[in-house]
């Protein structure tokens, strides 16, 4: 059947009900009151790290400046999902507009695209910082750091485009029920009045490649980063290369691990409550620890909140 021209017998759905967790209303103000907290935290907690990074001087290099993008993409991801997820808690029709769902579905796959490539960007700034210590400063410029972050937002907003204006133009006539937290690709494909292999496969193709491929290059930097700091003469040095490479790849264990289980393994039939938890544990709970994990093992971050903390403190 041709997408571009449906049957015109069709009642074409103007709205969606996002499901969300069905259960009673008790347990709906449980979870809103915990939601709620954890967008706060995360908020606040990714927010102070920007703010002590901008405040800082002598933080203002390429390993800092990468993480206060990345801490200011996690405000962003975290808002593109939670604030739509606490008003339907509070909600009994727990509807979502067409459009609402499909700004909702691209805000959410261009940022976690934008986060799979900032953290392959900073696996290659730690592979150069450790592996080629005297060459860094002359390869990672300032200049060449604002120009591989730049890359990653554009990129990450261009990626998942064309698959996505494709799913809007395609037919939904009901039910217009998404068993889900997020407007997400497979229910909406379920949902859709017409198959489309070619463009469900477009869809997971480019959801593989972005997050094997970025996964695969940040192994194999710090496949390479392992090799170089087991060389290390000095425990010391080791001790630190470690610590520094450690937060790292506690939030890309995080983030990937849930990732994987989502959108590269269409096929398994995943039932909607494995689907909902998944989501919520790349979408909330990595954004929220993530700060905590860099605060925690980093002296200099530290001691940047503590200036920070300070200083509000003096107001």
């Amino acid at each position: 059947m041709n997408i571009s021209e449906p049957d015109s017998s069709f009642a074409f759905v103007r709205e969606f009900i996002l499901l969300g967790f069905s259960c009673e209303w008790k347990i709906q103000s449980l979870l809103f009151s915990l939601f709620l907290t954890v967008y706060a935290l995360t908020l606040t907690g990714n927010g102070a790290i920007i703010c002590a990074l901008w405040c800082d001087q002598r933080l203002h290099i390429p390993m800092y400046i990468f993480l206060g993008n990345f801490s200011f993409l996690e405000i962003w991801y975290v808002s593109s999902t939670v604030p739509k997820m606490l008003v339907n808690f509070l909600s009994d029709k727990k509807t979502i507009s067409f459009v609402g769902c499909f700004l909702q579905f691209y805000f959410f796959f261009s940022l976690g695209t934008t986060e799979c490539l900032l953290l392959a960007i900073m696996a290659f700034d730690r592979y150069l910082a450790i592996c080629h210590p005297l060459h860094y400063p002359n390869i990672m410029t300032g200049h060449l750091c604002t120009k591989l972050v730049l890359i990653c937002w554009v990129c990450g907003f261009l990626w998942f485009l064309i698959p996505i204006v494709l799913i809007s133009q395609m037919p939904f006539c009901g039910p217009n029920i998404i068993d889900h937290v997020v407007c997400d690709p497979g229910p909406l494909f379920t949902l859709a009045c017409v198959s489309a292999p070619k463009t469900q496969l477009l869809c997971y193709s480019l959801s593989s490649i972005v997050i094997f491929g970025n996964f695969l290059f940040i192994l194999g930097s710090y496949t390479l980063v392992l090799t170089a700091v087991l060389r290390m003469p000095s425990a010391t040095g080791r001790q630190k290369a470690f610590s520094t490479c450690g937060s790292h790849l506690a939030v890309v264990s995080l983030f990937y691990g849930s990732l994987m289980v989502m959108y590269v393994s269409p096929g398994l039939g995943h039932s909607s409550g494995m689907q909902k938890v998944a989501t919520l544990f790349y979408a909330m709970v990595t954004p929220l620890f993530n700060p905590f994990i860099y605060s925690f093992r980093n002296k200099e971050i530290k001691a940047a909140l503590r200036k920070l903390l300070g200083n509000f403190n003096i107001m």
